[in-house]
């Protein structure tokens, strides 16, 4: 059975995560320290009982979620179970950080510091209430890329997440992507939402942010992962660390290709993947794209017995 290891993105979070995993483990405890020593403030009080509109704040989401996952990651450690025996690696946007801090090629230090900035510098790239994101339920890429372009009309608006064969966001300047609700509805989408998001996450609006994290990476030590890394700009797998810190960068404006990124491990023998960290969401796109794949998803002590059993 050839197994990989993905990572969840925003939208996963959810007070209280991963503190049974700390509880349970001190691998998991030692995570959560490291990652508030790193960024010189309490996150883990803020996971665990603060509110969720404060953790929900991109600047902490992303650091918070990647602390979750690696928190399960080095519980599974402790219970004998290597990332290095995996086939592959990946991560939705964020995750994609997740998942080489779980592979080795970033320390979760970095991984933190990173993420913080990512987050941030996604939040000041464009004024709040400028930009939107929407998802588009019943139309597959193409035709969501065509409703992009059409209502465009000189602004931006990109097909930002083509999650699996019937989930594409689209994101962008707000009357723009609000023109492609309205444009996917008379294609035939069943759904046409907007987002509860703080910015147009993967779009060109995102410049700003790519320019800083292009700064911030270059100081960073990326080594090469202990499992290849399939990236979300590409759906192919590289273990190169010069590609993946160049990816990083491309990833803050690119489209994470999920349902590619699927499709790449299911043809490359993946029978198996295990979802470590906050939430099962990846677990229901995966079931969507590649029904071959059994989906389990690690959040818990309970999670982590039965996925051993």
């Amino acid at each position: 059975m050839s197994r990989a290891f993905v990572f969840p993105g925003q939208g996963a979070q959810a007070i209280g995560m991963g503190q049974a995993l700390a509880e349970a483990y001190p691998a998991a405890k030692a995570v959560f320290d490291e990652v508030d020593e790193a960024l010189g403030e309490k996150l883990s009080e803020l996971i665990w009982t603060g509110d969720i509109e404060t953790l929900t704040l991109t600047q902490n989401a992303q650091p918070a979620l990647m602390a979750c996952s690696l928190a399960a990651v080095r519980a599974l450690e402790a219970e004998g179970v290597a990332i290095a025996d995996g086939a592959f690696v990946a991560g939705h946007s964020l995750g994609e950080y997740s998942a080489l801090a779980a592979a080795g090629a970033l320390s979760v230090t970095d991984t933190a510091r990173l993420l913080r900035i990512r987050g941030k510098a996604m939040q000041a790239a464009v004024p709040v209430g400028q930009g939107a994101m929407a998802a588009i339920l019943g139309l597959d890429l193409a035709a969501v890329t065509e409703v992009a372009e059409a209502a465009a009309q000189g602004e931006v608006c990109q097909a930002a997440n083509d999650n699996d064969p019937a989930q594409v966001v689209v994101s962008g300047h707000k009357a723009a992507v609000e023109r492609a609700t309205v444009l996917a509805k008379e294609k035939g989408a069943k759904r046409a939402l907007l987002l509860p998001v703080s910015a147009p996450f993967h779009c060109a609006l995102m410049q700003p942010a790519a320019d800083v994290m292009a700064g911030a990476l270059a100081d960073v030590t990326i080594a090469a992962p202990v499992a290849p890394l399939v990236a979300n700009v590409t759906a192919q797998a590289t273990s190169d660390p010069e590609a993946i810190r160049a990816q990083l960068i491309t990833q803050v404006t690119g489209a994470v290709r999920w349902r590619e990124s699927v499709q790449f491990m299911a043809a490359n023998g993946v029978t198996e993947v295990w979802e470590v960290g906050a939430g099962k969401a990846l677990s229901g796109m995966i079931r969507r794209i590649e029904r071959s794949i059994a989906c389990t998803a690690i959040s818990t002590p309970d999670d982590i017995k039965a996925a051993l059993a």
